[in-house]
C-alpha cells in the first residue's frame, strides 16, 4: 500500500510560480509511475503530467507544456511539480497518483493510489 501526501499548494498571482511536493510512504515508490492530476471547480479531474520510475520519461498535458516540470527524487520518496507562469485557469486541486506501469498514463482510472490533494489558486 502506497500512501501519498501532497503539499506546497497556495495562493499565487498570475505569472508566479509554485512547487508542489508529494511524499510517499513506501520504498517501493521508486518502482511506480507517478502522475499529477488536477480538478477545477465544476470540472472533471484531468491529467497534468507523468514521470517514469527512473525519471527518464515524462509526459505533459498540452495546457501545461513549457510551464510545468515534473520530477522525482527516489532517494527521498518524493515527487515534485514545478509550476511557472501560472494562469488563473491553473486554479484547481492538484493530486498525485501512482501506478506500476507506463500505460494509459493520461487515464485517471488506471492509477492505483492517490493523495488527498492540495489547493492551488491563481489570482488574476
Amino acid at each position: 500500500q502506497v500512501q501519498l501526501v501532497e503539499s506546497g499548494g497556495g495562493l499565487v498571482q498570475a505569472g508566479g510560480s509554485l512547487r508542489l511536493s508529494c511524499a510517499a510512504s513506501e520504498r517501493t515508490f521508486r518502482t511506480y509511475i507517478l502522475g499529477w492530476f488536477r480538478q477545477a471547480p465544476g470540472k472533471e479531474r484531468e491529467f497534468v503530467a507523468a514521470i517514469s520510475w527512473s525519471g527518464g520519461n515524462t509526459d505533459y498535458a498540452d495546457s501545461v507544456k513549457g510551464r510545468f516540470t515534473i520530477s522525482r527524487d527516489n532517494a527521498k520518496n518524493t515527487l515534485y511539480l514545478q509550476m511557472s507562469s501560472l494562469k488563473p485557469e491553473d486554479t484547481a486541486v492538484y493530486y498525485c497518483a501512482a501506478r506500476p506501469v507506463w500505460v494509459l498514463i493520461h487515464d485517471e482510472n488506471v492509477y492505483d493510489y492517490w493523495g488527498q490533494g492540495t489547493q492551488v489558486t491563481v489570482s488574476s
